[in-house]
C-alpha cells in the first residue's frame, strides 16, 4: 500500500504561486492515478485534480482549470501540483492520496494512502 507526504505549502499574496509536491514510499507508485484534494475550516474534502498513472490523462474542476496544474515523475515517486494566480478562496489544507482505478475520479471514497496535508493560506 503507497503512503504520501505532501510538502511545499505556505502563506502567499493573492495572485502568487505555489508548488506542492507529494512523495510516495511503499507499493508501487506507478500503478496508481493521484488525486489532489483540499479543505478548508468547516467544508468538505474537494477534489481539485488527478492525474493517471503515466500521467497521459489529468482531470480538473472547474474551480482550477486554467490555475492548477497536476504532474508526475515516476523515477522519483513525486507528483506535484503547480498552483498560479492564488485566490484567497484556495486556502485549505491540501492532500494528496492513490486511487488504484484506471479511471480518473473526483471522489475522495475512491483513494486510499492519504498524507497529513500542507497548509495553503492566500492572503488578500
Amino acid at each position: 500500500q503507497v503512503q504520501l507526504i505532501e510538502s511545499g505549502g505556505g502563506l502567499v499574496q493573492a495572485g502568487g504561486s505555489l508548488r506542492l509536491s507529494c512523495a510516495a514510499s511503499g507499493g508501487t507508485f506507478s500503478a496508481y492515478t493521484i488525486g489532489w484534494f483540499r479543505q478548508a475550516p468547516g467544508k468538505e474534502r474537494a477534489f481539485i485534480a488527478a492525474i493517471s498513472w503515466n500521467g497521459d490523462r489529468t482531470y480538473y474542476p472547474d474551480s482550477v482549470k486554467g490555475r492548477f496544474t497536476i504532474s508526475r515523475d515516476n523515477a522519483k515517486n513525486t507528483v506535484s501540483l503547480q498552483m498560479n494566480s492564488l485566490k484567497p478562496e484556495d486556502t485549505a489544507v491540501y492532500y494528496c492520496a492513490a486511487d488504484g482505478h484506471y479511471t480518473l475520479g473526483s471522489s475522495p471514497s475512491r483513494y486510499d494512502g492519504w498524507g497529513q496535508g500542507t497548509q495553503v493560506t492566500v492572503s488578500s
